[in-house]
């Protein structure tokens, strides 16, 4: 098959398109023709500094295509269905093997490029928002980096809830064009003063609830700009800068600070059922997965490095 893989951790340059061997899934994996990679923040953090599992490596969390093959102990799965998946890598090739219960049966007729997006971004979102957090029609709710996968999908879910949702992007139109998505307020991080935009804006009290998946020295600002025993949910580190908080600011404002993996979650059956559901919310038309841009698989240097440019709204994949 063919994959975009690297021997050596760096720039997006490292990436080389080769013919490498088909992948074997084991008895409780299934084998996939990938149709759509969904280009996670992950995906370029694992490329840029982790260690290497093996070499050449095929990066990658998120894809989608049709099940070709399934292991001995797989029942829930049969060969032709369509199904969105998560792996820890593998998504940037032609085929890739993954653990049966890490796939959603895609609806009929479901656009294999949006499914992709849907387990990372909308299940970390859908996590924070009513899982570790409890958002209601009542809450405020804060969202850094509100352009970016998780982020967007954080305003479209929160707002869906009737919550009050105010994020931070780099622009002005990039804020202006969040609107239709739900965005009751933005503010520009280059430009403003975020924690104290978000004071004003509620008139000094702070929000119940901070997402951020940006982290970076802004953490520490997201934490002041949250009410007297509001909750701050890290969810990464796309920033690519340390994230440092003077802690004593938690207890002085009777604040919670908190943060999740999914990835290791997503084979137990809460989280695999809320996924099921939000795929199909996404195939039914009532949430968005808004592609920003889709390159061929053999582009994946060109995907990779476009993805790291800031000031988009929505997501970058690519297509085998």
């Amino acid at each position: 098959m063919k994959a975009a893989v690297y021997r050596q951790n760096g720039g997006p340059e490292v990436l080389s398109f080769e013919e490498i061997a088909d992948p074997v899934p084991g008895d409780d994996e299934v084998l996939i023709k990938v149709e759509a990679i969904s280009l996670e923040g992950g995906d370029l953090l694992n490329r840029q500094m982790l260690p290497l599992p093996m070499s050449p490596h095929v990066v990658g969390y998120g894809s989608a295509g049709t099940v070709v093959a399934v292991g001995a102990q797989v029942t829930d799965l049969r060969v032709g269905q369509r199904v969105s998946a998560f792996g820890e890598y593998g998504s940037h090739a032609e085929l890739r093997a993954v653990r049966a219960d890490h796939c959603w049966v895609l609806p009929d007729g479901a656009d294999a490029a949006a499914a992709a997006c849907v387990p990372v971004a909308f299940g970390t979102a859908y996590e924070a928002l009513f899982e570790q957090a409890n958002v209601t029609a009542d809450s405020t709710v804060l969202v850094q980096g509100a352009g970016g996968g998780v982020g967007l999908a954080a305003v479209q879910l929160a707002a869906k809830a009737g919550a009050r949702v105010i994020g931070t992007a780099s622009s002005r139109e990039q804020l202006d064009a969040l609107r239709r998505f739900g965005l009751t307020d933005g503010i520009d991080y280059r430009t403003e003063d975020v924690r104290q935009r978000v004071l004003e804006l509620t008139d000094g009290v702070g929000v119940d609830l901070a997402v951020d998946p940006v982290g970076g020295p802004m953490t520490q600002e997201l934490v002041l700009a949250t009410r007297h025993g509001g909750h701050v949910i890290l969810l990464g580190g796309s920033a690519g800068a340390p994230t440092t908080i003077d802690a004593t600011t938690l207890p002085r404002g009777n604040r919670t600070l908190s943060g999740f993996m999914l990835s290791g979650m997503f084979g137990t059956p809460r989280v695999h059922g809320y996924v099921a559901e939000l795929i199909g919310r996404v195939a039914d038309g009532e949430l968005e997965v808004v592609i920003d841009r889709a390159f061929p698989l053999s582009a994946a240097v060109d995907a990779h490095r476009y993805a790291e440019q800031r000031g988009r709204i929505g997501r970058v994949v690519m297509v085998p």
